[in-house]
């Protein structure tokens, strides 16, 4: 029974040390000169961001006002069959309503996940002779939009939401152990 002990405490200790660098990575902000902001989809509801959406949005929107680089790159395909627009063209018209010139932004509308997010992006990237990226999402997703990025060779700063849609103890734990499921899987499970 002692080594159960042991190896159960050393289990807890690694998650915990898991937990604390998924914080740690979103709670640094590296926002500095780029060539283009990536900002992750999230869903959406016909032609309107969900609030987690909007959220990346508008800080995507306040790096590119901020002149940290010159073109935004939405993510995110269609959410369903029946979905009219895709995530990243939600985000397209939501930058235009803010009087973001259209030559400014570019989107993918085929993605449907963080790794195919960070494919799309790299091939928008590839096709504009754009180099290093501010990538956007929420701080505790910023440590596997991170690892994705190195991975396919994208250089990427982080810059997580100052706020986000997860404010509650409930939804930010459910957030952080799926992220905490993510971290694993990748280890062993590559490309998914």
């Amino acid at each position: 029974m002692g080594w159960l002990w042991r190896f159960g405490a050393l289990l807890l200790l690694w998650l915990l040390g898991v937990a604390a660098w998924i914080i740690w990575v979103g709670d640094r902000d590296q926002a500095a000169p780029a060539d283009a902001i990536i900002v992750l989809g999230a869903a959406a509801y016909d032609a309107k961001p969900s609030p987690v959406f909007e959220e990346r949005i508008r800080h995507g929107l306040d790096l590119y006002r901020q002149g940290y680089a010159p073109k935004l790159i939405f993510t995110g395909g269609f959410g369903g069959s029946r979905a009219r627009f895709s995530e990243s063209q939600v985000a397209r018209r939501y930058a235009l309503k803010q009087k973001v010139p259209s030559a400014d932004i570019l989107i993918e509308t085929k993605s449907r996940t963080t790794r195919q997010n960070l494919v799309e992006a790299k091939q928008v990237m590839a096709r504009n002779n754009l180099h290093r990226v501010i990538v956007v999402s929420d701080p505790l997703h910023m440590a596997r939009a991170l690892r994705l990025s190195k991975e396919l060779g994208i250089d990427a700063l982080a810059s997580s939401t100052p706020s986000t849609r997860f404010r509650s103890f409930h939804t930010s734990w459910r957030f952080l152990l799926q992220e905490i499921y993510f971290f694993h899987r990748d280890l062993f499970v590559k490309g998914a």
